[in-house]
């Protein structure tokens, strides 16, 4: 039990003691491309993956195999953080470029805090429209990803997980909610997440968050999604 709190407390909820783990920029590709930016939390840096195994360094990839020329992803994210967390990471980077393409997935930390429904609203619509601005103001570039539900993970097996789906639900719907008053696309890749109930390989192995298999799943999942924006003049 004792390793349990160790694990969630330097993986799931503290972004001080993730701090020194890895620096939340990507450098960007030098070659010519689309440009790619990707905001979230534990789920988009990837924690406990190698850096090729983070879902938007695979979407990139795919989108590349299939013709596209796109930039690795710069990426403003960490291990721990809240949405309020990932505005003030945003604020403190001072990024002025402009992309192709930005993704959103934050919220799991706002949910196992116990933060309110309507203080998540409020700041994920503000990262809504600092995504928006990212991608020069066109909504039509910007994607969003539902929370995962890490209730399925070893970690959670001495917890209520239909709580937990139940709660992570509410937090995603109140997500595909604003995106889609924001104009802008929604992937749920929640199903694809709770497939690890039964499938260890989707686990990392720290027992609470995703492997690269399962990373390779959500990129899949939103590469139909991201084809069609980008497709857009």
């Amino acid at each position: 039990m004792k390793l349990l709190h160790i694990v969630l407390a330097g993986l799931l909820l503290s972004c001080q003691a993730c701090a020194a783990d890895s620096d939340p920029m990507t450098t960007p590709d030098t070659n010519q491309g689309l440009r790619f930016l990707s905001l979230g939390d534990s789920y988009t840096i990837g924690e406990s993956v190698p850096a090729s195994d983070r879902w938007s360094v695979i979407l990139a990839d795919l989108l590349r195999a299939e013709g596209v020329v796109i930039q690795s992803p710069d990426i403003i994210a960490r291990t721990g953080w809240t949405t309020a967390e990932l505005s003030e990471a945003i604020r403190q980077a001072n990024n002025r470029n402009t992309y192709d393409l930005v993704s959103l997935l934050i919220g799991v930390n706002n949910q196992y805090r116990g933060q309110s429904q309507e203080r998540y609203r409020t700041e994920f619509r503000e990262l809504l429209q600092t995504s928006i601005n990212f991608a020069g103001g066109r909504a039509d570039r910007v994607v969003v990803l539902s929370i995962p539900d890490w209730g399925v993970t070893p970690f959670a097996a001495t917890r209520n997980r239909e709580q937990i789906a139940r709660k992570i639900d509410a937090f995603n719907a109140v997500a595909k909610e604003e995106a889609g008053k924001a104009g802008v696309r929604y992937v749920d890749i929640t199903p694809i997440s709770r497939t690890a109930l039964d499938d260890p390989t989707m686990v990392a192995s720290d027992g609470l968050h995703y492997s690269g298999k399962m990373h390779r799943l959500w990129a899949q999942e939103t590469l139909p999604v991201v084809k069609s924006l980008i497709s857009k003049k």
